[in-house]
């Protein structure tokens, strides 16, 4: 009975000492708070605040005290698709992203009940009053203003929460299926309005080279005309001037010619006195004037003084002009020689004194005529 007992007790003593050690270690378990080194966690005892856990190993009261994790890193909230009105009335759909950060920890337990979800649902809400306020081609073009607002609203409220809003970013903003293809029949009629334009700036270019084409054309073509009127002009003086000194050596020639055959008439008469008309010795001065070659100079002179180029002389024939000149002077000088000889054989047939003095008054005649064409 005794030792009954005494095996009794032993093994309440083991299991009283066996749960005395479990107690303990559990105490000391609960004791130690192991913090990682980008958190900090809230304490409380008996649910009441004490104080902030920091990094590292903490020691707390077992068994009463409970620890309340926050991570200090930059956090991404995403803001869930919202639906809003335009201030134009048009429908628009709109999603975000928020990236937060806790800044105070113990504002974060004690002022708020869940920091994630209340800046979630306060970015939601201010999604869609920045849209709602804006019209719809500023919703589409004007993301940066979307996210400084958003950022803006959500600072003062987040603020009393100990968080700091870091970012906002829009990601999409999309009208209504209606209002897309209105804009695509928009953007459609701008690009066909831009084409037209263009098409009619490139005609009005095209039009402008070709008139200024047509424009050097009409001028280069009445300069050609214009210098081919002066050739034909230059040609018909040359050929007028050409034409009036064949006329007047051929009137001459027959004038000499009828003034011969009256000399030959005269010198058959029996009479021994006759008067030369004094056209008739001007003229044989004239044509004595070839003889020295001065009238050939002056008009070479005057042919040469035309100012022609190479081409157009060779064009017009103008160098030939000397020699055509030359051949009607080399005639001349043959009528010339054919009268001498007439006159000669009247000398040697007739009267030789009347004969005489006649050829004393020709030759005075001729010689002045001679005297007064070279001064000239």
């Amino acid at each position: 009975m005794v030792l009954e007992t005494v095996v009794l007790q032993a093994e309440i003593g083991l299991f009283v000492g066996a749960l005395v050690l479990i107690v303990v270690l559990a105490a000391l378990f609960s004791a130690v708070e192991i913090v990682n080194a980008y958190e900090k966690r809230a304490l409380t005892v008996f649910g009441e605040y004490r104080k902030l856990l920091e990094p590292g190993i903490n020691i707390v009261p077992p068994f009463v005290s409970k620890a309340h994790t926050f991570d200090m890193r930059t956090q991404t909230l995403d803001v869930p698709r919202q639906e809003a009105i335009t201030r134009d009335n048009s429908p628009v759909t709109a999603d975000a992203v928020v990236y937060i950060r806790v800044m105070d920890a113990k504002k974060a337990f004690l002022e708020v009940e869940n920091y994630s979800t209340a800046v979630s649902n306060l970015a939601q809400t201010t999604l869609r009053a920045v849209l709602g306020d804006m019209e719809l081609d500023d919703t589409l073009n004007k993301r940066q203003e979307i996210n400084a607002r958003i950022r803006t609203e959500l600072d003062e409220p987040t603020d009393e929460w100990g968080i700091r809003v870091e970012s906002v970013e829009v990601r999409e903003v999309n009208p209504s299926q209606d209002v897309q293809r209105a804009m695509e029949q928009q953007t459609s009629a701008e690009r066909r309005r831009r084409a037209m334009i263009l098409e009619a700036q490139g005609e009005r270019r095209s039009a402008v080279e070709k008139a200024e084409g047509d424009k050097q054309s009409q001028i280069i073509r009445a300069q050609g005309e214009k210098q081919s009127q002066i050739l034909e002009a230059q040609g018909d003086a040359i050929s007028t001037v050409l034409r009036a000194r064949s006329a007047e050596s051929m009137g001459e020639r027959a004038v000499i010619d009828k003034g011969m055959d009256a000399l030959m008439e005269i010198g058959t008469s029996e009479s021994t006195t006759f008067v030369l008309p004094q056209e008739l010795t001007s003229m044989v001065g004239r044509y004595g004037k070839h003889l020295t070659g001065s009238d050939i100079k002056e008009d070479a002179g005057v042919l040469d003084s035309l100012e022609f180029d190479d081409e157009t002389r060779e064009l017009i024939g103008l160098d030939d002009i000397a020699e055509i000149i030359g051949e009607i002077d080399k005639e001349a000088e043959m009528d010339l020689e054919a009268m001498e000889q007439q006159a000669q054989a009247i000398k040697e047939g007739k009267d030789t004194s009347a004969l005489s003095s006649g050829d004393d008054a020709l030759d005075g005649d001729l010689e002045t005529e001679a005297e007064s064409g070279t001064g000239a």
